[in-house]
């Protein structure tokens, strides 16, 4: 498989481009580009290639991520891969396209409840000016935005909601609903509720990295328990769970706890609980700690190795 291209190659923009800056040249390279428009070989390839890095550096988490470990932070890979979680994709959609969505002018009929009303098709009317293929064949149906905190979307809620819409004789029309959101939508969730679309925008948590119905998180040992292994209690979103770190585990090495994930929307089981395993060098270590370091180290060039 050919190797990807640098995301900032790719919309032409240094590493040091603003939130602005990269939204303003994705928006120029997806009108020069958009399959409907530039009818060339592998224009679709193209445009794909650019929303995938738009997707990535509009993303402050996800942005970092790539700075730090490069396209290494998104390929996944089996445990103990390469990437900053063992090859793994923890900031992904499970490979799949997320919905974009774009703030709208036309203020929040869902009131309170919903944490803020966006037309995730927005962004193509300011691209193509009303003249994408999406414009009217979406709008017939609306559609908005519903936030949720990430405990509500892993374990699903129910959410009663105040619709606000304007009769043809211009006279304002409230109907109140019940939105029954299941468990396991992510982020760029698109489902239909009655006669509108709803997208999910799901806030982060700042204990757990989510991919589709995985989860990642970190712990962090010694070197000790590192060699000799130890057993560790994590919290998962099912609960507190024990994970036993095995003699001689490598540092960034990933221990999977099967089953301890997020439902899998649309059909039956769970995901998996991915653990990174992180090491933790001693910054002030003691005279006693030293000596038995300096014991280690000893023994170790003996046998030419390092433990």
């Amino acid at each position: 498989m050919a190797a990807k291209r640098d995301y900032y190659e790719v919309l032409g923009i240094t590493k040091n481009a603003s939130e602005a800056e990269i939204k303003s040249a994705y928006r120029k390279l997806a009108r020069k580009h958009h399959p409907d428009i530039d009818k060339a070989a592998g224009a679709a390839e193209k445009f794909k290639e650019i929303s995938e890095a738009y997707q990535v550096l509009s993303d402050s988490q996800k942005k970092g991520a790539y700075d730090q470990f490069g396209q290494a932070a998104f390929d996944r890979g089996g445990a103990g891969a390469g990437g900053p979680f063992g090859g793994g994709n923890p900031f992904g959609g499970g490979g799949g396209w997320q919905t974009y969505s774009w703030s709208s002018s036309g203020g929040n009929p869902f009131g309170g409840d919903f944490g803020g009303f966006e037309d995730p098709f927005e962004l193509f009317s300011q691209i193509f000016g009303g003249g994408s293929p999406f414009g009217q064949q979406f709008r017939r149906r609306p559609t908005y935005q519903l936030s949720l905190s990430f405990d509500e979307a892993i374990h699903g809620v129910t959410k009663e909601v105040e619709i606000e819409s304007r009769n043809p004789d211009g006279r304002i029309q409230r109907k109140r609903m019940k939105i029954k959101v299941p468990a396991g939508v992510d982020n760029g969730t698109k489902m239909r509720f009655d006669d509108l679309d709803i997208v999910f925008n799901v806030a982060r948590n700042p204990e757990f990295i989510r991919e589709g119905a995985d989860i990642f998180s970190e712990i962090t040992v010694n070197i000790p328990q590192l060699v000799l292994g130890d057993i560790f209690e994590v919290n998962t979103v099912q609960g507190r769970v024990k994970v036993k770190v095995p003699p001689s585990t490598q540092p960034g090495s990933l221990v999977k706890l099967k089953g301890k994930g997020v439902p899998r929307l649309g059909s039956s089981g769970h995901g998996d609980h991915y653990v990174r395993v992180n090491l933790e060098v001693p910054q002030n270590p003691s005279k006693q700690e030293k000596q038995l370091y300096e014991e280690l180290k000893n023994l170790s060039a003996e046998k030419k190795g390092w433990f």
